[in-house]
């Protein structure tokens, strides 16, 4: 956003003249109004009040790289390579880009607004500038393809831990990769591996989108809901739900590495949306009641015929009207 030094000399709510903010960015009164007109444009609400000058009308929370570092550990801050975009096509593409150059630590990159955001099956993922978060983080793991079952279950657990901490109740987990609220789905992960397998080292993009300030999605088809929506008492900073859910990850990917799935295995259940549901497979061909997942992360479903696993990437799921 070209307008952003702007907008944080207006953050203060206060009636700021055309004079005095062009002095501040070494720039004319003419380019100060082209920039309030951009940010108008953008849908910052901005008055231009005659013969006193402009004066931001909501509450505007802007991404910053400073304050998401300060949020976290030193140990935590040499761990990752943290990159703020006001836009990029992808952060799971540009993830992929800084993986190509090498980077010496994790790959976070997030931006105010994605152009080619992307969920699950290739299906376009709504990004609309400054309001929510788009987060995705570059992670390696030592094995063969088998040590990442269950892992988009993982993420959606280290998730749930860093909203819980931020005092969001009821996070719901949709198997296999959704944030839900009762209201409807709060947020998604879309995890896609890159590359090659090589010499036993798999490289993962974790991309992570979550509603926070969002009140509008006319061309999104289910219910959704939003952290602004779900818990209005809280001022909610994407800046301090980046850095809590930068350390909730790191934390559950260490741990994973190490034991697997199965100590998220119960985390994840008691959050099961599906369970005690009637389900039935996109497709029609297995239908029957959730009843949780197994030790790698399968859905299971008891039919008539007994419990059937369904497989990430085989078919999704849902409930039966």
């Amino acid at each position: 956003m070209k307008s952003k030094a702007l907008i944080e000399l207006l953050s203060d709510g206060q009636v700021h003249s055309g004079e005095a903010l062009a002095e501040k960015l070494g720039v004319s009164r003419t380019a100060i109004w082209k920039q309030a007109r951009r940010a108008m444009d953008d849908g910052v609400e901005i008055a231009t009040i005659r013969g006193r000058g402009y004066q931001l009308m909501s509450r505007i929370d802007l991404l910053d790289r400073g304050m998401i570092l300060d949020s976290l550990a030193s140990a935590r801050k040499e761990q990752i390579v943290l990159k703020v975009f006001d836009e990029v096509d992808s952060t799971n593409a540009e993830v992929v880009r800084l993986m190509a150059h090498g980077v010496n630590g994790v790959p976070v990159v997030i931006a105010d607004g994605q152009t080619s955001g992307r969920g699950r099956r290739g299906r376009v993922w709504q990004s609309p500038r400054g309001e929510n978060l788009y987060l995705s983080m570059g992670l390696t793991f030592h094995g063969g393809f088998a040590v990442l079952d269950g892992l988009s279950l993982v993420l959606g657990v280290a998730v749930a831990n860093a909203l819980e901490r931020l005092g969001v109740p009821e996070v719901g987990l949709k198997w296999p990769n959704d944030i839900f609220q009762p209201d409807g789905k709060l947020g998604g992960i879309l995890v896609e591996l890159q590359g090659e397998l090589e010499e036993g080292v798999v490289q993962v993009i974790a991309g992570i989108g979550l509603n926070v300030h969002m009140s509008q999605a006319d061309h999104v088809d289910q219910p959704w809901s939003s952290l602004v929506g779900a818990c209005p008492g809280i001022a909610w900073s994407r800046n301090q739900i980046a850095s809590s859910i930068i350390d909730a990850v790191i934390d559950a990917v260490s741990l994973f590495s190490d034991v697997g799935f199965a100590d998220f295995r119960e985390p994840w259940q008691r959050r099961d949306i599906f369970m005690g549901k009637l389900l039935q497979s996109r497709g029609g061909d297995v239908q029957g009641v959730g009843c949780g997942i197994d030790e790698t992360g399968n859905y299971q479903i008891r039919t008539q015929t007994g419990i059937v696993p369904v497989r990430a990437g085989e078919i999704s799921l849902r409930v039966m009207p």
